[in-house]
């Protein structure tokens, strides 16, 4: 099944705005399940980012959610089979037994799927407000600037699952080596006020106006000619190609197989299973 960029009326999880001039905005709209991330919400994603991609009118885009939260991460009861959707990498053999097939998926939806949206040639801007987890942070860190409201906090704790981290591991650019550690081994949530001191974050902003400000943001992208905002970008991504970014998530995706492949052998699942109670008990103590 092929999502179309053409028909964002067929899209059941996420919706496709034009809120002012230059502008497109992209909303997560799946708030009763605090917007859990399943394969149709990745595939009618990446179809928004086209959408906006390729429409020559649009300069900014915005990604936002809807409800009290940007994103729970990954939805751990997907179970839609991908022969359901059309692949958009090179990536094949998603059926394939063992850690063959499972390593193919994670590529197609995880690391390749993220790394098409950071090098969209367009500045794009995230809004999140609430709780960001896990695969929510993949979301956010693909994003050029960041605008968070005051309430919202930044969490990756599946080491808890007996891996290294999500799939799109950025944490040491976005944060500093000391605190990407300390993030990964406690699980705890860093909070905006330190997001922003870490460079993570632009802006913090009261939840009431944060809508207002990040279109406000981007408006004024919007307005500076394409060519010049394309070449910026480039030119900034191009310096982060240098300091190792591909390279060093590619390393970090095969070293989660390896901790997938642990898994199995132990567990009989990919994810060590205890890892959901610490992450429950953790996310009630908080």
């Amino acid at each position: 099944m092929a999502i179309s960029s053409d028909d964002p009326a067929s899209w059941e999880q996420i919706r496709y705005e034009e809120p002012a001039e230059g502008v497109a905005r992209i909303v997560l709209a799946r708030a009763d399940a605090r917007n859990a991330q399943g394969k149709r919400m990745t595939y009618e994603l990446n179809a928004a980012f086209d959408r906006a991609a390729q429409d020559d009118t649009v300069r900014c885009i915005v990604l936002a959610a809807d409800g009290p939260h940007f994103s729970s991460g990954h939805d751990l009861r997907d179970r839609d089979p991908m022969e359901g959707f059309e692949p958009v990498g090179s990536w094949g053999g998603f059926s394939l037994p063992g850690a063959e097939g499972h390593m193919a998926v994670e590529h197609e939806i995880y690391l390749g799927m993220c790394w098409r949206w950071r090098n969209l040639p367009k500045p794009t801007v995230a809004q999140v407000q609430g709780k960001v987890i896990a695969g929510g942070l993949m979301l956010m860190w693909v994003c050029d600037l960041v605008v968070a409201s005051e309430d919202a906090e930044f969490s990756d704790p599946v080491v808890a699952f007996g891996v290294n981290g999500v799939e799109y591991f950025a944490h040491p650019w976005e944060v500093g080596v000391r605190k990407a550690k300390e993030m990964l081994f406690t699980g705890d949530a860093i909070s905006a006020a330190d997001g922003l001191r870490l460079g993570m974050l632009n802006h913090v902003v009261p939840l009431p106006e944060l809508a207002d400000f990040t279109l406000g943001l981007a408006s004024r992208i919007a307005s500076r000619p394409s060519m010049g905002l394309k070449l910026a970008k480039q030119s900034v991504n191009q310096a982060q190609d240098a300091q190792g970014l591909w390279q060093a998530l590619q390393a970090a995706m095969s070293l989660q197989q390896l901790g997938h492949s642990h898994n199995v052998q132990v567990h009989g699942i990919p994810v060590d299973p205890a890892g959901a109670k610490i992450i429950r008990a953790q996310a009630k103590g908080s």
